[in-house]
């Protein structure tokens, strides 16, 4: 992954960003590559881990400081729960499988209209709200979050303060048990 300057919430974020659509041209370069589906388990594992510390830390944050915080919380965790019924199906899925081309490509293209929503107005208007001392405590508490996250996804899981605080490291636990004994680098 990128190596970071700052750790403020919106460098953070946004590196998160580059890191995932760098993985995504590689896919989209190399359709026919051998190791094809580790670099999708690896970009699914990026993907949950980061709409995990989101869940736990942005939204909350959005809520907190903008006037219509709750509305778009609420539509950036539906994307993020539709994003995540797609990995969970291409998780099952192998390269050369029709439906396995076919779910990655509504995945990287969910995902990108999903970052652009967030890079062109919600990042920039928390950046507005929150002062450089909390921007930069939510970017430290994100990055600590993605230690803790799940690597799979979990669509059932729930996406709000306080039941995902207090089960996702749990679940976290329970996944990279499934990751070593499935040889899965996560």
């Amino acid at each position: 992954m990128a190596t970071r300057t700052r750790t403020d919430l919106i460098t953070v974020i946004t590196d998160d960003h580059r890191d995932v659509e760098r993985v995504f041209a590689e896919l989209e370069s190399e359709p026919a590559a051998g190791n094809r589906k580790d670099v999708v388990d690896h970009v699914i594992a990026e993907l949950v881990r980061h709409s995990v510390a989101e869940e736990q830390l942005m939204y909350p944050a959005a809520r907190r400081y903008l006037e219509d915080g709750d509305k778009i919380a609420d539509h950036e965790i539906e994307e993020h729960g539709e994003a995540e019924k797609i990995m969970k199906q291409l998780e099952r899925k192998k390269p050369g499988e029709p439906e396995f081309e076919e779910l990655l490509g509504k995945l990287i293209a969910d995902i990108r209209h999903h970052i652009k929503d967030e890079e062109h107005d919600l990042l920039p208007r928390l950046r507005e709200a929150c002062s450089a001392e909390e921007l930069d405590q939510l970017g430290e508490r994100v990055l600590a979050a993605k230690k803790i996250a799940p690597t799979r996804p979990h669509p059932a899981a729930p996406s709000r303060p306080p039941a995902n605080l207090i089960l996702a490291p749990g679940t976290a636990i329970v996944d990279k048990i499934r990751d070593a004994l499935a040889g899965r680098k996560s």
